[in-house]
């Protein structure tokens, strides 16, 4: 029996390692001997790059927390018309890729554009370009916060409806008006929470290619591109994402000092959910007009310009070229997928059987790729592979580089950077059921394994599931790390609408954005569906 748990446990360890080389390989050749390009980059861009990022991240990060934590307040607090589809309707912007939107926003919005033909058809109106320009700094801050804001609002709204019940109940009774409950009360409860979902969302920013690239913006992962391709500099790109891995390992420490030491716990066993007050008159339309027009303009108003351009180019879309990269997507991120959440299970399992040093560091390592952005976890990924690739060809096990030209590197950079998604929800399954049971199982004569897949796995199906469809959502929408590690004529849905946007054919790229809006949104729905029967 002991054997067995070993098993587990070296299992375990191998993971851990391969989640870890990338990271080992930047780290080690950070601080290789610097040529002209990087001496370049360093005297005279580098500065762009951290102040352009910067700014980014701190308004994205100010405008997503205020929208997210203010609709969670709302949907937990008050009743009112819809109520119910926007619990689940707000998080839909998240199936739309910041990079689908910022193409299809511009479409909408430039001189050929619906809103700009309409005033010059319909009423003779010509405008001033520059208010319609959305291809700037404000616009892609816009951008991200619309299409980002569902992660703060999921975090707090998850921990609003359970956690701050007596607190809200207790000032209402003594007659505390709503906006100073929110800010007197909610945001210091949900602190954590709050700092948790912006979090997410600046690695996502900071993780973003598609955005920046299109709209002109020179940022960390613009320039790691540029240099690796544009120069064929891999050296420089490493020292690049070297700068940034340290850029945002200060971001983590930042964040563990904002949310502090404060913690807001059940103080009795009996848990109550946040009764929400029936808003009635002006009241209640209000807060359904907010709610309404941020559903609007992050979700309603993209997929339909889509729908629209996807029924002028549907005769050109559905090709067997296309078809073929539809397969490409959906194995690929299957595959993945499937493989983020066997290691996710095999670490969680272990990490829970195990109270010491394992159980403290394994989670903190799955976490480490997903804070990574993929433009640095590709450049680690590569020349890892290619030192193995290296060792392979002296060695005369192969005539050619063979791993660091296949399938196998992307699927590995997916695993990498997706682990912590199915490994989160995996987690929450097993602490929701304990150990108890697999205890039992165990003092009856079964091994870990079976106590595992006899047990355990029946208990936590629904968790199991639900990090393979957050693990398959991300993958399918992955720009970065597709584009810097695919094969030679491998594409994916991701790619061929990148790839159409960038040749200024935004109406060519409305079914790929389309087909992977639907995939997601279908995903997310039924993750919903999944968490409230749990």
């Amino acid at each position: 029996m002991r054997s067995n748990l070993n098993t587990w446990t070296v299992l375990s360890i191998l993971f851990v390692v391969l989640i870890l080389l990338p990271s080992l390989s930047i780290i080690l050749q950070f601080s290789a001997e610097t040529n002209e390009n990087w001496d370049h980059i360093k005297e005279y861009m580098l500065d762009t790059y951290i102040v352009n990022s910067v700014i980014l991240i701190l308004f994205v990060g100010f405008f997503s927390a205020i929208i997210g934590s203010s609709l969670a307040w709302l949907i937990s607090a008050y009743d009112f018309p819809l109520r119910r589809f926007f619990q689940w309707g707000l998080i839909l912007p998240l199936a739309i890729p910041p990079y689908i939107g910022a193409y299809t926003y511009h479409g909408i919005l430039n001189y050929t554009g619906v809103i700009q033909t309409t005033l010059r058809n319909q009423w003779d109106v010509t405008v001033n370009q520059q208010y319609f320009n959305i291809m700037n700094m404000p616009g892609a801050i816009f951008i991200f916060v619309i299409f980002l804001f569902p992660y703060v609002f999921t975090i707090t709204k998850a921990f609003l409806a359970r956690q701050s019940t007596s607190l809200v109940e207790n000032a209402r009774i003594l007659g505390t008006s709503s906006w100073r409950i929110y800010f007197k009360i909610v945001l210091p409860i949900a602190r954590a929470s709050i700092v948790a979902g912006v979090s997410l969302v600046i690695l996502e920013v900071l993780n973003d290619y598609g955005v920046v690239k299109y709209y002109g913006i020179q940022t960390f992962t613009t320039a790691i591109f540029q240099t690796w391709f544009g120069l064929g500099d891999l050296g420089s790109a490493i020292k690049l994402s070297g700068t940034l891995m340290l850029l945002i390992l200060g971001l983590l420490i930042l964040e563990r000092l904002l949310r502090g030491r404060k913690r807001f716990s059940f103080t009795t066993t009996k848990v109550t959910l946040l009764q929400p007050v029936k808003l009635k008159g002006r009241s209640k339309w209000l807060v359904f007009s907010y709610c309404m027009f941020i559903f609007t303009i992050a979700f309603i108003i993209p997929f339909i310009q889509l729908v629209y351009w996807a029924f002028l180019t549907y005769d050109q879309g559905f090709t067997t070229e296309f078809l073929q990269v539809i397969g490409n997507t959906v194995i690929v991120a299957f595959a993945a997928a499937a493989m983020i959440t066997i290691m996710a299970v095999v670490i969680s399992n272990i990490s829970r059987l195990n109270r010491g040093l394992i159980a403290k560091t394994f989670p903190k390592v799955t976490i480490l790729g997903y804070s990574i952005p993929g433009a640095v976890i590709a450049v680690g990924i590569v020349s890892l592979f290619i030192g193995i690739d290296e060792v392979i060809y002296q060695w005369g096990w192969a005539s050619s580089y063979i791993l660091s030209t296949s399938i196998v590197m992307l699927i590995f950079a997916y695993i990498v950077r997706y682990l912590a998604v199915a490994y989160n929800s995996i987690e929450s399954g097993f602490e929701r059921i304990g150990i108890h049971f697999t205890e039992a199982s165990r003092m009856l004569g079964n091994n870990v394994t079976k106590s595992f897949f006899k047990v355990d796995v029946k208990l936590i199906r629904g968790a199991i599931f639900g990090g393979f469809i957050l693990a398959f959502i991300d993958i399918l929408k992955e720009l970065p790390l597709t584009l810097i590690l695919r094969p030679f004529n491998f594409e994916t849905l991701a790619t061929n609408a990148f790839n159409y946007a960038t040749n200024e054919m935004i109406q060519q790229a409305a079914i790929p954005s389309i087909l992977i809006i639907c995939i997601s949104a279908l995903s997310i729905y039924f993750f919903h569906y999944v968490l409230e029967r749990e």
